[in-house]
């Protein structure tokens, strides 16, 4: 089978297509014959050598697929072979075959492409967490979501509306059309330096009850501070970490060494709360992920929420996709397509 492979951690070019012997399922697994995979930017941290749960080079990355499953292993049966579903994985998935625990296989609703259920799992889960389970955002609430654009980000977007929040939602000025497209209160500039100004205006001098924030650096604390009285932030991500084609190494040092650090007694004095999200920390968590998963998957089957897909590329084009997220360029989700 075909696979690519992060040789050394670096640059995108660093990843190589190879090929390998095919993967046998153990017990309470299923090997899937991959149709999509989605690409995250943990994908992207993992290949730089910013993300310390990943394994040492040579390793394939990828956390979500979609495909038929193509195989089953021992132990009681969930899946049947020729089933179209997609899948959680812990790393692997940048393949034509991944093995896949059973559980964290699930049926995609005839609704949804190969592409769109593969931009599911890590985005969808991601935000449904964030919004759901720790900031408990409720109707009438406002919700900031920081880095709009991105496949967390239009996840949230919709997430968010089905609450019925008000969203305010940042990005940079070339992805503004498309959020206001996706039915977003008041777009914004997430590097302007009025932005913490704006938000008070918006919100009357009150602030926001939630922030999303998958930028990192700098962005959470001024996202802490546009927080209203009893505000939650939720911190996802580090994507400033990360240099890109238009953001030097400089600035993504500085995105780290400004990360903030919270006390007890500045939350309890502000009546604040700040929670941090890495949904793959969760994988034994099979319960919650599994209980996560089916509720996007009823609301998916329904057309309540509707995966955005930025762009696809060829599974052997892994490199241009992850320079593509590197340069954010995308508004919604990457795919590779097998």
């Amino acid at each position: 089978m075909r696979e690519v492979v992060v040789s050394r951690h670096g640059s995108p070019d660093v990843m190589e297509v190879r090929e390998s012997p095919v993967p046998q399922p153990g017990a309470g697994e299923v090997r899937i014959r991959v149709k999509a995979a989605g690409v995250s930017f943990l994908d992207v941290l993992s290949r730089a050598g910013h993300f310390p749960d990943a394994p040492r080079p040579p390793f394939i990355p990828g956390f979500e697929v979609s495909g038929y499953v193509d195989a089953v292993g021992l132990g009681p049966g969930r899946h049947e072979v020729g089933r179209h579903v997609l899948a959680l994985t812990k790393y692997g998935g940048y393949a034509d075959m991944v093995v896949a625990p059973a559980e964290y296989a699930f049926g995609v609703p005839s609704n949804l492409s190969h592409n769109e259920a593969a931009a599911v799992p890590i985005s969808y889960l991601t935000a449904l967490l964030a919004l759901y389970r720790m900031a408990n955002l409720k109707g009438g609430e406002t919700v900031l979501v920081q880095g709009a654009g991105g496949g967390v980000g239009t996840a949230a977007l919709q997430l968010a509306r089905l609450r019925r929040a008000a969203v305010l939602g940042t990005a940079s000025v070339s992805k503004h059309n498309a959020l206001r497209s996706f039915g977003v209160d008041h777009v914004l500039d997430h590097d302007s330096a009025d932005l913490e100004r704006d938000v008070l205006r918006i919100t009357g001098g009150r602030g926001v009850d939630v922030v999303l924030d998958a930028l990192g650096g700098d962005h959470v604390l001024r996202g802490y501070r546009m927080l209203a009285p009893l505000g939650r932030l939720v911190s996802l991500a580090a994507q400033d970490m990360v240099p890109g084609q238009h953001r030097g190494l400089v600035r993504s040092l500085q995105a780290h060494w400004q990360a903030p650090r919270f006390g007890v007694a500045d939350l309890m004095n502000d009546n604040r709360a700040v929670f941090g999200l890495h949904v793959l920390r969760l994988w034994n968590e099979r319960r919650l992920v599994a209980g996560a998963m089916e509720a996007l998957l009823t609301d998916l089957a329904s057309g309540r929420l509707k995966p955005v897909i930025a762009k696809t590329f060829p599974l052997a084009r892994a490199a241009d996709a992850h320079k593509f997220i590197q340069d954010r360029g995308n508004i919604g989700k990457v795919v590779l397509t097998v």
